[in-house]
């Protein structure tokens, strides 16, 4: 009985010794970086309302989460410079990893259901994928 407890004494630092190494390695393996970022510009029709505009973005936001290959997201309103009509309203910003994560970006359910939901209240729409280079 004596044996097993020096034994459990000496498993134990030894266990929690590689668990912190197995934490710390995670913590610098270099991950891949991300290669496409894809930009969506949205210009709302006349008369849709500040709600529906906040409730696109909530949507959208909610949306992206079910895509699994979405590396970061951010979204916003597009700055006014002056009345001069300016052409969108609100811009997506989505990272991917990989070209192929992007590509099946347009084709997943969710976001064509979102696209389907919401296609009514949007008067133009631009759609780009870039590189992105460091």
């Amino acid at each position: 009985m004596k044996t097993r407890n020096k034994t459990l004494g000496y498993l134990v630092p030894i266990f929690a010794l590689c668990v912190f190494m197995l934490v710390i390695y995670g913590a610098y393996v270099p991950h891949k970086p991300a290669e496409i970022q894809r930009v969506v510009c949205i210009k709302f029709k006349a008369g849709t309302t500040p709600q529906e505009v906040e409730k696109h973005l909530r949507d959208f936001a909610t949306m992206k989460k079910a895509v699994k290959d979405v590396v970061a997201y951010s979204a916003g309103h597009v700055q006014k410079a002056d009345n001069n009509g300016e052409q969108f309203d609100v811009i997506h910003y989505l990272t991917f990893r990989t070209k192929e994560a992007a590509q099946e970006y347009t084709l997943n359910a969710d976001r064509v259901a979102f696209v389907k939901a919401n296609e009514g209240h949007w008067d133009n729409v631009l759609e780009m994928n870039s590189n992105i280079e460091k």
